[in-house]
């Protein structure tokens, strides 16, 4: 199962290790016994797909969730290993996707309004006046 990202790009299943382990949750006997939650590990570093930009861009805005440069999603929402993977797959797919998204805005170069410019000055002339105030007159 690949890993779309975009339609420009896509993970392939050999970059992703699975593993599974069993839910946690209420239950008595014989219950929760299959192995139904999923991790899906994906080594950022080790990716042959993404270029060395992208990974730096990943690494770079999902620093809090990196564990050994590797994105871990773990999953355990559903009583199905196969929920579980598809909604691993559908979180890690999008986080990937809104990490490489450019969501830097560029300023706008504006010039000072003529009344914020006159404002500036009265307070630059009211702080003088003061100043000149407090010396001595000989």
């Amino acid at each position: 199962m690949d890993l779309v990202i975009t339609p420009r790009l896509v993970i392939p299943s050999s970059e992703l290790n699975w593993r599974f382990s069993r839910s946690s949750g209420p239950g008595g006997q014989k219950v929760n016994k299959t192995d139904s939650r999923v991790e899906i590990i994906f080594n950022i570093e080790e990716s042959k797909v993404l270029n060395d930009y992208q990974k730096i861009t990943i690494m770079r805005k999902l620093k809090n969730k990196l564990v050994n440069n590797s994105i871990c999603i773990a999953v355990q929402d559903q009583r199905t290993q196969l929920l579980n993977r598809q909604l691993a797959i559908v979180r890690i797919s999008s986080l990937i996707r809104n990490s490489l998204i450019n969501t830097s805005k560029v300023r706008k170069a504006t010039k000072p309004s003529k009344a914020s410019q006159n404002r500036r000055l009265d307070s630059k002339k009211k702080r003088g006046e003061l100043k000149k105030n407090r010396q001595r007159k000989y």
